[in-house]
C-alpha cells in the first residue's frame, strides 16, 4: 500500500511541476532536457520505490501510475474546468499587433519566439503584419495575419 500511496503522490507532484515549469517546455524539448528527464525518471524511481525493489512493487507503481493517467484524462473528459486547471487554455500573445508583454512574460515567451511562428507559418518579417499571436494548449504559438483578420 506504500508503493501506491508513494506513486499517487509523486504522480500528483510532477504533474504540478510541468503544469508551473509551462506550455513551451515539452515542446521545445532540445538534448539537455531529455537529459534532465532522465535523471528525473532514476531519482523519481528511488523515492517510489525506496528499499522495496521487488517485481510486485514495480508492477504495482507502474499500475498506479498509469490508473492515475487514465483516472485523470476520464476526469478531464467530463468535466471542462478540471481540463482547463490541468492543461490551461489558449492565450493571446499579440493582440492587433501589440505585444502584452505581461502575458509573454507569464508564459516565458518572448518577440523572437512569436516571429519564429510568424515567418515560418505566414511568412511575415514584421510584428505589425501580425493581427493575433496565440499560445495554444499544445504549446504551438498559431499566427493570424493581418490580412487573414479582414
Amino acid at each position: 500500500m506504500d508503493t501506491i500511496i508513494r506513486g499517487i503522490v509523486l504522480y500528483l507532484f510532477l504533474m504540478i511541476i510541468f503544469r508551473i515549469n509551462g506550455k513551451r517546455a515539452l515542446v521545445e524539448a532540445t538534448v539537455f532536457d531529455f537529459v534532465l528527464l532522465l535523471i528525473i525518471a532514476e531519482t523519481t524511481e528511488q523515492g517510489l520505490l525506496g528499499e522495496d525493489k521487488s517485481l510486485t512493487a514495480s508492477l504495482l507503481l507502474i499500475i498506479t501510475l498509469i490508473g492515475m493517467d487514465i483516472g485523470i484524462s476520464l476526469l478531464k473528459q467530463r468535466f471542462n474546468f478540471f481540463e482547463k486547471v490541468i492543461d490551461g487554455g489558449p492565450i493571446i500573445l499579440v493582440d492587433k499587433g501589440k505585444l502584452l508583454y505581461d502575458r509573454m512574460k507569464k508564459e516565458r515567451v518572448d518577440e523572437a519566439d512569436i516571429m519564429e511562428s510568424a515567418r515560418a507559418m505566414k511568412g511575415l518579417k514584421r510584428m505589425d503584419q501580425v493581427q493575433y499571436a496565440i499560445l495554444e494548449k499544445d504549446g504551438k504559438i498559431t499566427i493570424i495575419a493581418q490580412d487573414d483578420a479582414g
